[in-house]
């Protein structure tokens, strides 16, 4: 647990990280939790990822400041040549997996341990590694139609229903759309790095046929679109989504995911009108009551403190203002509902640590210091 960016020390440390950066606490007690993390024997094995073991404690220290770097700069450099070697089996893996004609999971490909939320660290620590540059290469074959069982599917269904196992609800498993775990983590991380001039080849035209799935499944209403979160066989087969409304707005599933996934496309691409389409998209999610109401907490995975802060994010990025206009009823939002002592715990995914992160963007007014929301891939 301790080595658990999601629920563990990993990411209550980079709250620590984050307030010492900003003068905002002592470092003191950002190395204490730095040091709990990290205690033991940490795990580089083919089932971590992100959220877990190595890359969570590699991502973590690649968050520390300058003036500490001395400090860890040894234990992150070992960790960093793990997860390298972690990042080309896992690609290895996936590769053949592909060659078999067998379907994925979510763990080799998604934000939290797959090989996006790999790519996500990397992009932060290493963007010219080779490691990198594979797993953009098998992010863009994995947009690509998959021939299995006599029909053609998305590169990226996997074989199980949402919560990882077998239900009657998704007889030959389901294409997730969500941000989490679905194709718009993906789309993030291809953004994210052609954005900053890192692509391999095929990756705008990857980009450009995930957006394209996304209008395919676009549904449009008086609010403003929306997605369906996920996607069964029956739903391919006819065309429209078995859902019937918005879900809750979130970064993991909802709107508000996949409208930054979106406008950040369409800054990669340079093509103002997709990305204003997406901004617009946001921001009609956002002023919806209705989708609002549906919010129950405060997490960053699906509450307040991911809205915020991908909202915060957005507005940053945004070609029109109006973005911007949202901030504040969010910010407020937010705050009313913030409380100590989460049910779901102190950590970052879920808990107070990640409620009390976004409260720190909205407090400063100023982007994280530190850029821990690179772990959702919004930054």
């Amino acid at each position: 647990m301790a080595q658990s960016l999601a629920q563990g020390a990993a990411g209550i440390a980079l709250l620590h990280v984050e307030r010492a950066h900003a003068r905002l606490g002592p470092w003191s007690v950002a190395h204490r939790w730095i040091t709990q993390a990290s205690s033991g024997d940490v795990s580089a094995a083919d089932t971590t990822g992100l959220f877990l073991g190595a890359p969570a404690i590699a991502f973590l220290l690649n968050t520390t400041p300058t003036a500490f770097n001395a400090r860890y700069s040894d234990a992150w450099t070992t960790l960093h040549a793990h997860v390298t070697a972690l990042a080309h089996r896992r690609t290895d893996t996936a590769l053949a997996r592909m060659f078999r004609g067998d379907l994925p999971t979510f763990a080799e490909y998604d934000v939290f341990y797959g090989l996006t939320g790999i790519g996500a660290y990397l992009l932060r620590s290493d963007p010219s590694s080779s490691a990198l540059e594979r797993i953009l290469n098998y992010l863009v074959t994995l947009t690509r139609p998959l021939e299995t069982d006599g029909r053609s599917l998305p590169g990226w269904w996997v074989g199980h229903d949402p919560r990882r196992g077998h239900s009657a609800h998704f007889p030959g498993g389901h294409g997730n759309i969500g941000a989490a775990h679905g194709i718009t983590g993906c789309l993030l991380l291809l953004a994210q790095t052609l954005r900053r001039g890192i692509s391999v080849e095929g990756q705008p035209e990857a980009i450009r046929s995930i957006c394209e799935h996304l209008d395919v499944w676009r549904q449009d209403s008086a609010a403003g679109p929306w997605w369906p979160e996920h996607l069964t066989v029956a739903d391919l087969d006819t065309g429209h989504p078995h859902s019937h409304g918005p879900g809750r707005p979130s970064w993991c599933y909802g709107t508000v995911g996949i409208a930054r996934a979106g406008q950040l496309a369409g800054i990669a691409l340079d093509d103002s009108a997709l990305q204003r389409s997406y901004e617009d998209a946001l921001y009609r999610c956002l002023t919806d009551p209705i989708q609002l109401a549906q919010v129950t907490d405060t997490s960053l995975c699906h509450g307040w403190a991911g809205i915020f802060q991908t909202a915060y994010r957005s507005a940053h990025d945004a070609l029109t203002p109006h973005l911007h206009n949202v901030l504040q009823p969010l910010g407020d939002a937010l705050s009313a509902h913030a409380r100590p002592g989460s049910p779901k715990g102190p950590g970052l995914i879920d808990g107070d640590a990640g409620c009390a992160l976004s409260l720190t963007t909205l407090a400063t007014d100023q982007a994280p210091t530190t850029g821990w929301d690179a772990c959702l891939l919004i930054d």
